[in-house]
């Protein structure tokens, strides 16, 4: 029998130390707890055989090397999903409890800075109690060098945050600062502050649960855009999510074979909206019946319900989908819904994603609280996101488009390509009711039957300033389109306008109203 060089046997044995992490015990009881070890969930998110490993034999400074942990708690490389390359990074919570100290970081900036070179998404698994308190200031200055590149990198290449533990203190801003956040139900924690610090400070109690889980972040902060029941379906979601998204911000986004007729017409929106337009519809109807079946994936489902947002595909084109939910508030815009509409724009004008919007809001939420907390600095922002795209961009008006909801929500002043409206279309400056009261007060006083005389008066409001005919007789809708032929119309607009170059003047960067 051939004997093996000894040199080779050390590696060997080197490799395998490395691949227990924090020792077989931890991962026992990593496994009790119902959660995989770092190297399982990177098998999972990954394509079978794909990972190469990075720094596999980093150790922790000022230890011993026969004493530290091997790779200083962070799997770190690139693998392929769905044949594509992805970098990636795994806490492992078996070293240390997956806390940050300063080799640790080397090792997430350096794969990092290799995704931005070879223009590739980023994926961060991340299971991680803070930073290491024993390394002082070097664990501190090694959150800041990894927020420096999440900034940095931020619309250069996709980055994608999978919370999968806790994720606790300044820690906590690295996800925020990336594209998405997928969390874990009753396994995700975010927060910058812990219940006991909170207790001792202002005398709340809280667990971590109702202070930073999953639905928290998903129904309150807005901060994760998708949750899931357990940490295997978290990983399958993030390579779902990474098909619709192109490598980096030079490239367009995959084009996914639909198996979806691009001529299909979609019948039952041609009684979808209500006559009465006081009645609500259900906004997800319109969207999922004339996107590629089964491509429509919601973002930030349970935050800020009266905006609807996410990805989908038309002829396996992938788009940003924004619209207003009429059964929520109406469909009115408030500060969250603002804040959530324009950052799915940023992002998707970042990677090339075009834009469809469907239209049917009555304007901003009205109130002092409304106004006081600064509505109109977040409306802003949705004016100055849509604005400073350059993707194509079609809109749809589906119902109402009041004021500034209308001029807001992709209208072509503010260059969307292609404005569409369907016969139930009402784009005016204000609904009849206000307007008549504005117009014709001081007539309905007088009148001998007020009621009657509203009646008459608003209805001629509709009929000469709420119909779409009257917004396509001056040009500002292109085609006022029947509802089932919206798949239709929007695909060969897509086709038409698929190639758009616009042109900006120089500059460093806007100054948008944050």
């Amino acid at each position: 029998m051939t004997q093996v060089d000894p040199r080779i046997e050390a590696l060997r044995a080197m490799r395998a130390r490395a691949q227990l992490g924090g020792g077989q015990d931890k991962i026992d009881r990593q496994h009790d707890k119902g959660k995989l070890t770092a190297r399982e969930r990177l098998d999972a998110l990954l394509d079978k055989g794909s990972f190469t490993e990075l720094e596999p034999f980093i150790t922790q400074t000022g230890v011993p090397a026969d004493e530290a942990h091997l790779g200083d708690g962070v799997v770190t490389g690139y693998g392929t999903v769905e044949g594509r390359t992805v970098y990636v990074y795994a806490q492992d919570f078996t070293v240390m409890g997956g806390a940050l100290g300063e080799m640790h970081s080397r090792k997430i900036c350096r794969v990092m800075d290799l995704a931005a070179a070879n223009g590739c998404p980023i994926v961060g698994l991340i299971d991680s109690g803070g930073a290491r308190i024993q390394e002082g200031v070097r664990s501190l200055g090694g959150y800041a060098e990894i927020f420096k590149r999440n900034a940095q990198y931020s619309g250069v290449v996709p980055q994608i945050s999978l919370v999968l533990g806790p994720c606790a203190g300044g820690a906590a801003y690295s996800p925020a600062l990336t594209d998405m956040i997928i969390m874990v139900e009753k396994q995700s924690f975010m927060f910058l502050t812990g219940p006991q610090v909170i207790k001792t400070v202002t005398g709340e109690e809280t667990d971590f649960e109702s202070l930073g889980g999953a639905q928290v972040h998903l129904t309150q902060s807005g901060i994760a855009h998708l949750i899931t029941e357990d940490e295997g379906s978290a990983l399958v979601l993030a390579r779902h999510v990474l098909s619709y998204l192109p490598a980096n911000n030079v490239e367009n986004p995959p084009h996914k074979p639909a198996g979806d007729d691009p001529q299909r017409l979609a019948d039952v929106l041609n009684n979808l909206v209500p006559m009465d337009p006081s009645e609500p519809y259900n906004m997800r109807t319109v969207i999922e019946a004339v996107v590629d079946r089964g491509s429509f994936l919601e973002l930030q489902a349970g935050f800020a319900r009266n905006a609807l947002v996410g990805l989908a595909r038309f002829d396996g084109m992938t788009v940003g989908i924004l619209a207003q939910e009429p059964g929520v508030m109406a469909g009115v815009i408030d500060i969250d819904a603002a804040d959530k509409l324009c950052r799915t724009v940023r992002f998707c004008d970042a990677f090339n994603i075009p834009l469809i919007t469907f239209v049917d809001s009555p304007g901003f939420l009205p109130g002092v609280g409304q106004e006081h907390r600064g509505i109109i600095r977040h409306g802003a922002k949705v004016l100055f996101a849509y604005s400073e795209a350059t993707v194509p961009k079609i809109s749809v008006v589906t119902r109402k488009a009041y004021g500034g909801a209308y001029v807001v929500m992709s209208s072509k002043y503010l260059g969307t390509d292609i404005n569409y409206a369907w016969p139930s279309a009402e784009i005016a400056v204000m609904g009849p009711e206000g307007a008549t009261n504005i117009l014709y007060g001081k007539d309905l006083a007088r009148a001998e039957d007020p009621a009657a005389e509203r009646a008459r008066l608003e209805d001629d409001y509709r009929q000469r300033f709420l119909t779409p005919y009257a917004a396509a007789h001056a040009g500002y809708i292109d085609e006022v389109i029947e509802p089932a032929e919206t798949r239709l119309k929007i695909i060969t607009a897509l086709r038409a306008i698929q190639h758009k170059v616009e042109q900006r003047p120089p500059r460093k960067h806007g100054n948008m109203p944050v």
